[in-house]
């Protein structure tokens, strides 16, 4: 198999911007007093701009979601590599009979000893990057990452991040043929509590109600601002009915709960809609937004504050 398409310089070093020590390996490796830890840094594929610390034991690579580093990749093999530390502190990446092999700086291994700076390709879409770093490189590396991700007001994930990981799931849902569910939800009257009491009362409405939903979410749930007061969650393996129950503990939750801001109580609710796979067999995420869309668009034709399923 050929070696996997170069990506241009330029493009890899916006993908992270983080200084790095040259011509090192290894963990807790100093220089200048400084003690360095082995990361990998996603710079293409799913996840991009994400940091993994390389701890003592075995790492596996791969699209099985047992995998310590996952790619939902069709490109990866689901145990595609693993890497492990020697005694002497040196990282070993190791390709796992992968389908579409493993490459260190377009050279196919079975074995290498990585390097800082060292580009790996697992398969030709998934391209990380072995590199080291101390602990203000790494919160450096987390704030940015953290920043291209999450909305600047209520720290749910973005819109852009949203969408690229309703691809992902949805992509594996049809592959697996497993279960995923969409919520939408939206404050209910919104533009009255900015007319009313102000915007910065609208900001804090806002940012309590992620508060509220994050609380309720599992870890593998991804919780996103859509666009003003709309909200999205992706429920990976959940059924419809399922995600029914949570969208309506989610409403309950926040009728119930006093906003306020300056002093001043706001009484507040939610509309929800639920579309799920396989009840609806969406065929894209566009697909499965807009029924998630029409099912909130009946809740809130219905008088608001209720949470209501598509088909």
């Amino acid at each position: 198999m050929p070696p996997p398409p170069r990506i241009p310089e330029d493009d890899i070093e916006e993908a992270t911007s983080i200084t790095t020590i040259k011509g090192l390996t290894g963990a807790g490796k100093s220089t200048g007093g400084r003690k360095l830890t082995p990361y990998l840094i996603v710079l293409v594929g799913t996840h991009v701009g994400e940091t993994f610390r390389l701890a003592d034991g075995e790492l596996f690579i791969g699209r099985s979601p047992q995998s310590n580093i996952r790619f939902d990749d069709d490109g990866v093999s689901r145990r595609h590599a693993k890497v492990w530390m020697t005694p002497n502190g040196d990282w070993v990446l190791e390709d796992m009979n992968s389908a579409n092999g493993t490459f260190v700086n377009d050279e196919r291994v079975a074995t290498r000893v990585l390097r800082a700076e060292d580009k790996i390709h697992f398969g030709p879409n998934s391209l990380v990057k072995f590199t080291l770093h101390d602990e203000l490189e790494e919160n450096f590396q987390r704030q940015m990452y953290d920043a291209a991700l999450r909305d600047g007001l209520t720290r749910a994930f973005n819109k852009k991040y949203f969408l690229t990981r309703l691809d992902t799931e949805l992509a594996y849902a049809r592959r697996h043929k497993t279960n995923l569910s969409l919520v939408m939800l939206d404050v209910d009257y919104f533009k009255r509590v900015n007319d009313t009491y102000g915007h910065l009362a609208g900001d804090a409405v806002l940012v309590t109600l992620a508060q509220l939903v994050q609380k309720t979410l599992r870890a593998e749930d991804v919780f996103a601002r859509y666009g003003g007061e709309e909200f999205a969650i992706i429920c990976r393996g959940v059924s419809r009915e399922q995600a029914w129950v949570l969208a309506e503990r989610i409403r309950s939750l926040v009728e119930t709960t006093s906003f306020e801001s300056s002093g001043v109580r706001m009484p507040v609710t939610v509309s929800l809609g639920v579309a799920g796979m396989p009840e609806f067999a969406a065929e894209s995420s566009v697909q499965l937004v807009a029924a998630a869309d029409e099912a909130l668009y009946s809740a809130k034709s219905n008088g608001r504050n209720l949470v209501m399923r598509y088909g």
